[in-house]
């Protein structure tokens, strides 16, 4: 049954005419993890996609039908430019092409672990001389509830739209999780909230074609919160099992036994697991989001952020087990040569993003080790905002691993010889828990 508001809105009617008709072009501002999934699937439906990116060489390398993320599939790419479906451009002059812009831009911290939205208002900035009516604006970069009111919806209408009437404006959170193969972008439920009632049903129609499952909320600031805690959950959860493993680990326990075992009771507990720290474009980050705004209201939010200070304090503990490993051996650290094993943030993918590996890294080069990696998702270690290493992937064989001191398992890739290193390795330090089996040069992190 149609909307009364919709009904009465004919900009909106017309709008989500074309979408439903596939015949509206949909704008995708930020071609990185999330946006090229999205404009993959816009484009094998049959719409119209054009990609906008700040980067010009990336924006070359799509319209030339190859994409550096590794899952992306260059084919598909090659395919959409091929039939016209998909182009990318630095010219946000040509926003008012299209009839829909989706916002995917990086939400990060800043260095005081408070939220910078320079990439959203930056974003908006740029667009806001090339709206025009009839268009509907997306914003599903990651942040706190309010931010599409306070950020985006003010600055539209201070630029003399009426949102709800002239321009549409959602939130409709990313649920992006690369490398895995049992959901992808339109199996995943898209949940989408409205500004007015009338910019819901036009989110609703703009996602409905493309997404099995859309779920509608009743405000943007709901599904703002609805992201948040998708990931805080996670977040907390992680640092629950990451000082269980410390506690486990004074007691002579292997944590990672304790959990498949608890893991069998077919009701009352989800499996998580610990590691070296927090990695990805999401866990690390929006607990923040949400602990920064809610000072705003007075409110401390003890809980997550607790949390947030035992997932970030996992990194030195890796370095702290292996120093110990070395002490043993009777070695320092400094200038011990240190492998470390995966630098990507989670297993199987190139998505460098938060990697605590990074950070792993980076306390072994400050204490004064030679540092090398091995990761075959990431040949050579990428130009990051924060980090510098001028380091190429180390390949492995059986000579080079026994050539360190001490390898040091961050992430665990598949593609790994774990047999291979074990036998090799002069002391591992694991903390992903592969080694379940005791094993002399093996230490439990």
């Amino acid at each position: 049954m149609e909307n009364v508001l919709t009904r009465d809105t004919s900009q909106a009617v017309e709008l989500i005419g074309r979408l439903e008709a596939r015949s509206a072009t949909i704008g995708i501002v930020g071609m990185g993890y999330v946006g090229q999934p999205l404009a993959l699937r816009y484009a094998e439906t049959g719409f119209r996609v054009l990609g906008y990116d700040v980067d010009s060489e990336k924006a070359a390398e799509l319209n030339a039908g190859h994409s550096s993320i590794e899952h992306i599939d260059d084919a598909a790419i090659a395919r959409a430019v091929a039939n016209g479906r998909f182009e990318v451009t630095v010219d946000m002059a040509r926003a008012v092409e299209a009839d829909a812009l989706i916002i995917c831009v990086p939400t990060p911290l800043n260095k005081y672990r408070e939220p910078d939205l320079g990439f959203v208002i930056g974003t908006m900035e740029s667009l806001l001389p090339h709206l025009r009516s009839g268009q509907v604006l997306s914003l599903e970069s990651t942040t706190y509830p309010g931010t599409t009111e306070e950020e985006i919806v003010t600055r539209i209408e201070k630029s003399g739209f009426t949102v709800g009437k002239d321009v549409f404006v959602v939130y409709s959170p990313e649920r992006e999780d690369p490398g895995n193969k049992q959901f992808n972008t339109h199996t995943i439920p898209k949940v989408v909230g409205g500004h007015t009632q009338a910019c819901l049903d036009v989110g609703k129609a703009l996602y409905g074609g493309v997404i099995d499952k859309v779920v509608p909320v009743s405000s943007t600031r709901t599904a703002e919160m609805t992201k948040l805690l998708e990931n805080i959950h996670r977040a907390v959860n992680i640092g629950l099992v990451n000082e269980m493993k410390i506690v486990a680990d004074r007691m002579g326990i292997d944590i990672f036994e304790v959990i498949d075992a608890a893991a069998t009771k077919p009701f009352g507990f989800t499996p998580y697991y610990p590691g070296p720290g927090l990695g990805g474009h999401c866990i690390p980050i929006d607990p923040f989001y949400l602990t920064w705004k809610a000072r705003e209201y007075g409110l401390h939010t003890r809980f997550i952020e607790l949390s947030g200070e035992i997932n970030r304090a996992m990194p030195e503990y890796v370095v702290g087990k292996l120093v110990k490993a070395l002490n043993d051996r009777r070695k320092a650290l400094k200038g011990s040569k240190v492998l470390v094993l995966g630098i990507a943030y989670k297993k199987n993918v190139d998505d460098m993003r938060e990697s605590p590996s990074v950070e792993v890294m980076e306390l072994l080069r400050d204490a004064g080790a030679e540092v090398a990696y091995s990761d075959p998702h990431v040949p050579v270690f990428p130009k990051m905002r924060e980090h510098r290493f001028d380091l190429a992937s180390v390949v492995l064989t059986p000579e080079t691993v026994a050539g360190y001191d001490a390898v040091v398992l961050a992430t665990d890739h598949a593609k790994f010889d774990y047999d291979m290193i074990r036998t090799n390795a002069q002391v591992i330090i694991d903390s992903r828990g592969v080694y379940r089996a005791p094993a002399e040069n093996v230490v439990k992190a």
